[in-house]
């Protein structure tokens, strides 16, 4: 296959920082090449530079061979270099139409732009990639997998050869994932370069045929995807020892129950739930997309109302109108969209951490006493092992794993006994998993209550001490940790009614 994209020798600093050193990649045509390292690895800056986001400051890039620069990202796309981020871009007050012809309609007489051929070549551009779109519709009703099908699209509007792709199934299902699999092979197929950046090992395996790792802003070496294991490639992501063993399961029969649940019910998403969970235990909650898990905690939490039911913490009936009660009860929600739900991006680590508990810092009424607030930070920078220039530092200039502790940091300011992980890992690299892992073990060691909330069956199976199964917004079982099986994991999670008059088996309260 001949080279479409050679990048060696590239170079790029920021004041006070390194970001690149002599990094290389090169990209055949059709190849879906995989870019893996950890969050602040260099990835997404390499990218940048290729699409003219950021200007290198030494190195070269060869496009088919011949020497390019570009100075901003329209040349990039003019020269055939398409990517699509992770946060989507569209309109949503636009049609899909007008979001892929976006400043570049075409027009009648000179002046008017002609809706009718531009939705005839946005249904051009469907039909190649034998995707059913209305170019007619608005963006704002379209799920997340779709609106990833008219970004395709509009990087295809641009005679694209080049295509990045940035997390793509972040929020996908597996359904939707074969769909976007289908389409890239599509792509490859016509010739087209991909390169795919993920944290999943099992979509690289699955979808790219080369493999190249950045670490600490350093090409680490490049490998054939059917060559190299899964262990070498974290050992190249990563270059230290991660968290790894059996899971160990304490004894918790005798521990007191933090958290108990009955009968607990709201329209078809949440149909009568219960369970309990103990001090020390890490409850893992499994299932399908739209099985009832995410509605369950933000139940528990006082983010939805319910329509019936109990939630006892501590032994005490506790009536979850709003958060403030959920938080005043000791439980603390970690949000699986921890950007928008979570943490306050434009706001220092240390005002994130002190969110949940200005309380505690108030003065004189109103004041905030800022020392005070600067030595709590510091010590959850330190405890949690935050990786940020100061506390000082803005949240949104940080990797998604150190967001992540940020937000862990907040609720264990808040002294919670219960915590609830809605896809703790979510986006993160495997380095950062595993110190969330630690982190999750750690808390449960001291005798938290935790919820985890997970799509990675792995993930379920690698951290939790009982696993709670849902299906179309009822448990349909519990099993154990340590000796379950995905398999008995998605048997239960395909069974969408528990069996007549049976109710789910868990431990005994």
């Amino acid at each position: 296959m001949s080279a479409l994209i050679q990048m060696s020798g590239i170079e790029k600093r920021f004041p006070g920082v390194h970001a690149l050193r002599n990094v290389q990649f090169d990209l055949r045509a059709g190849e879906v090449h995989a870019l893996m390292g950890e969050n602040g690895a260099g990835k997404s800056t390499l990218m940048k530079i290729l699409s003219g986001v950021y200007q290198r400051d030494g190195g070269t890039i060869l496009l088919e061979g011949q020497e390019a620069s570009f100075t901003n990202p329209r040349m990039a796309q003019d020269a055939g270099i398409g990517i699509i981020h992770q946060e989507l871009s569209l309109m949503n007050d636009l049609t899909i139409a007008q979001n892929i012809f976006i400043g570049r309609e075409p027009r009648r007489w000179g002046f008017v732009i002609d809706d009718k051929e531009m939705e005839r070549a946005a249904a051009k551009l469907f039909a190649q990639m034998k995707v059913s779109l209305d170019p007619a519709q608005l963006v704002q009703g379209l799920s997340i997998a779709k609106q990833q099908m008219v970004e395709i699209a509009k990087a295809l509007s641009y005679d694209t050869r080049v295509l990045v792709m940035d997390e793509p199934t972040a929020a996908l299902n597996a359904r939707e994932i074969d769909e976007l699999f289908r389409i890239i092979a599509g792509l490859r197929a016509a010739g087209k370069g991909i390169i795919y950046i993920s944290h999943k090992m099992d979509e690289i395996r699955r979808i790219s045929d080369r493999v190249t790792v950045m670490r600490d802003g350093q090409w680490i070496g490049t490998r054939d995807t059917a060559d190299v294991t899964l262990d070498q490639i974290i050992n190249m992501m990563v270059g230290r020892a991660l968290m790894q063993g059996d899971l160990h399961i304490p004894d918790l029969d005798s521990a007191e129950i933090a958290l108990e649940v009955r009968d607990l019910s709201r329209g078809r998403e949440i149909r009568d739930v219960s369970f309990t969970l103990r001090r020390g235990e890490i409850l893992g909650f499994a299932g399908l997309m739209g099985a009832g898990r995410t509605e369950v905690a933000r139940a528990i939490f006082g983010a939805d109302p319910v329509d019936s039911g109990e939630i006892r913490v501590n032994g005490k009936v506790v009536r979850m109108r709003s958060p403030v009660d959920a938080v005043r009860a000791g439980i603390g929600y970690l949000s699986e969209d921890r950007k928008h739900l979570g943490l306050a991006l434009p706001m220092s680590v240390r005002d994130n951490i002190a969110l949940t508990a200005f309380d505690k810092f108030r003065r004189l009424g109103m004041l905030l006493d800022e020392t005070a607030m600067a030595q709590v930070a510091r010590k959850s920078i330190a405890e949690l092992d935050i990786r940020t220039p100061s506390d000082q530092q803005e949240v949104r200039l940080l990797s998604g794993g150190n967001q992540q502790k940020i937000v862990i940091a907040k609720w264990l300011l808040r002294d919670c006994e219960v915590l609830i992980f809605d896809e703790p890992t979510r986006g993160i690299d495997v380095g950062a998993k595993s110190e969330i892992y630690r982190l999750l073990n750690e808390l449960a060691t001291e005798g938290r209550a935790i919820i985890v909330i997970s799509s990675e069956l792995p993930e379920i199976l690698r951290l939790c001490h009982r696993i709670a199964v849902m299906c179309e917004g009822r448990l349909t079982g519990f099993l154990p940790g340590g000796t379950t099986t995905q398999e008995q994991i998605m048997a239960l999670a395909t069974q969408s009614a528990p069996p007549s008059g049976a109710r789910p088996q868990q431990e005994p309260a």
